[in-house]
């Protein structure tokens, strides 16, 4: 009996010293991948930093815990907590780095393909807040084209939509990744043009970046777009709207400029943007504008070069 009740408590140590072992195997691992000489505060459970209350910004362990959490559990509820502690973390230019060098991208990343729309949209937030570095953008561009597909297949003005769209944005600032974007252009367009008001700023937002690219002005003006586009020239459309459109106007101007197409007339269908933008309507429109309300505006036009 007294031997038997030894073995009992020697099994029961052992399963107790894997354990430790495996606590401190988590938390070196943390320190070894997200250490940046930060002092580590009293450690609080995973659940506990996603309940809202925590107010802090978190250290190393304390996001290493969330990434594991998220990697973890399958409770919707804990995981849309988790993903929004973490996309309110990626804010801080110092998370973005730690949550790379954890392995915190793919965790998050993967949740961009849940098909529950909220976990979705939390999932792309975070990573719109990681995007902002650069480096980072080199891990989420593996994610850009599942992006597009939600934006452009997914509900219309819905908040996985704008959270794609600016995602989409933030991946297009620099010239690196907008290539990735060239088959996607018309549906760009479709999206501005059917979308509610704040859909057709983050459009325009993205718009801009490609156009201020020269490398991106033949897609722009190949894009097969609707008519109804030069009705964001119409002297009653929003500013905010109207402002981006005719600064997407000017910029591929500058481009074609830049590239000495201008005078060329490189070869584009009748359905396409160049179309739109150096025909008679839009020259009236153009003409028209001069005249507009809002000073904003009419320096705007006059800074567009003259070819209308």
């Amino acid at each position: 009996m007294g031997g038997a009740r030894h073995a009992g408590w020697v099994a029961a140590g052992l399963v107790l010293g894997a354990g430790a072992c495996y606590c401190i195997y988590r938390l070196m691992r943390g320190q070894r991948r997200g250490g940046h000489g930060l002092r580590l505060r009293p450690s609080q459970s995973a659940e506990d930093l996603t309940n809202g209350s925590y107010d802090d910004v978190l250290n190393a362990e304390q996001l290493q815990k969330l990434l594991y959490l998220l990697e973890s559990t399958e409770d919707p509820v804990i995981i849309e907590r988790a993903l929004v502690t973490l996309g309110n973390n990626a804010a801080f230019s110092a998370n973005q780095v730690i949550i790379r060098e954890l392995g915190g991208i793919p965790i998050v990343g993967s949740k961009s393909n849940d098909p529950n729309h909220s976990i979705k949209e939390k999932a792309l937030n975070a990573l719109n807040n990681l995007s902002v570095n650069v480096e980072n953008q080199i891990k989420i561009k593996v994610y850009v084209n599942q992006v597009c597909e939600d934006v452009f297949s997914g509900p219309l003005n819905s908040p996985v939509q704008l959270a794609g769209l600016r995602l989409l944005t933030n991946m297009t600032v620099t010239n690196d990744h907008q290539h990735m974007l060239t088959s996607y252009i018309t549906d760009l367009f479709h999206v501005l043009l059917t979308g509610n008001g704040s859909t057709k700023v983050q459009v325009l937002k993205l718009l801009l970046n490609l156009s201020e690219n020269p490398a991106m002005t033949e897609g722009l003006l190949g894009a097969q777009v609707d008519p109804s586009f030069l009705s964001l020239y119409d002297g009653h459309t929003a500013k905010e709207i109207l402002l981006r459109a005719l600064t997407l106007f000017q910029n591929i101007n500058n481009c074609l400029k830049k590239e000495g197409h201008l005078a060329s007339q490189p070869t584009f269908t009748k359905e396409s943007l160049f179309f739109l933008l150096y025909g008679e309507e839009c020259a009236q429109k153009m003409r028209a504008l001069l005249n507009h309300h809002d000073a904003d505006v009419k320096e705007k036009v006059t800074v567009i070069p003259k070819n209308w």
